[in-house]
């Protein structure tokens, strides 16, 4: 597969977007892709507390809205009225979330994958967020995506835990690397 184009289908024109022309030099971004039917770790190898479930959030869209905020800003404007969004739950409240994204088709494969990934800081480092997307990535796959694809993203080795390959790498200026190239 050419990720170079597998990128440019997905996100047209994302080069010329002010906000990535902003980024600093020195910033290199990934993309990653996990196709269906890879082996993701299995959940007895990824702890996580007692008490969390998971499941598509179907709470009061301000208390999930609160909890982005927590976590990253900027990220509000995206969580919207009619959004897919899985979630780690503590009782009824958020602690972990993920946008789940179609975003299209590309060579007869259909390409969706966890979006805004985020989980609240004294919810960190118990694996709560890693549970979250292996089980958001295993639902896509069962709703027909051929690949998972995680987009804009510096934490590689995070997903990579959970099987996600490194296919394309970024920075301001353009594509840096290409797993195909």
């Amino acid at each position: 597969m050419n990720y170079r184009k597998l990128f440019d289908a997905l996100h047209p024109g994302f080069f010329d977007a002010p906000g990535i022309r902003s980024l600093p030099p020195e910033a290199v971004f990934s993309e990653m892709i996990l196709p269906r039917g890879a082996k993701l770790p299995g959940e007895d190898a990824l702890p996580c507390p007692e008490g969390i479930s998971f499941g598509m959030y179907a709470g009061p869209l301000a208390a999930l809205r609160e909890t982005v905020a927590k976590v990253n800003p900027d990220w509000v404007q995206y969580f919207n009225e009619g959004g897919r969004v899985y979630c780690a739950l503590d009782g009824d409240k958020p602690v972990s979330f993920c946008i789940l994204d179609g975003m299209g088709w590309f060579e007869g494969r259909k390409i969706a994958g966890p979006g805004c990934v985020g989980t609240l800081p004294s919810y960190r480092k118990q694996g709560i967020g890693l549970m979250m997307v292996r089980r958001a990535t295993a639902l896509l796959w069962d709703e027909g995506a051929d690949l998972s694809y995680i987009h804009y993203t510096h934490l590689a080795r995070w997903y990579g835990r959970l099987g996600y390959d490194t296919v394309l790498r970024w920075g301001r200026d353009g594509v840096i690397w290409s797993k195909d190239e």
